[in-house]
C-alpha cells in the first residue's frame, strides 16, 4: 500500500471559555495543551474535527 497521507495539527489557543464539545474535540485530536502537536491520518473524520476547532489549531499538510 502507498504512504498514508498525514496531517500535523498544533494547538495554538486555549479551550477555556469554549463549549465543552470543542474541548472534547481537541482531546480527540490528541491535543490538550498549547503548542502540543499531533500527527494524524488525513481522513474525512479528522478533517471534520479540525474544522470544528479551526480557530484553536494550526494545520500543516
Amino acid at each position: 500500500m502507498a504512504d498514508k497521507k498525514t496531517v500535523t495539527v498544533t494547538q495554538v489557543a486555549s479551550p477555556i471559555g469554549r463549549p465543552e464539545d470543542q474541548r472534547a474535540t481537541l482531546i480527540g485530536l490528541g491535543l490538550n495543551k498549547i503548542r502540543r502537536t499531533s500527527t494524524l491520518e488525513d481522513t474525512p473524520a479528522v478533517r471534520g474535527m479540525i474544522s470544528k476547532v479551526k480557530h484553536l489549531v494550526r494545520v500543516e499538510e
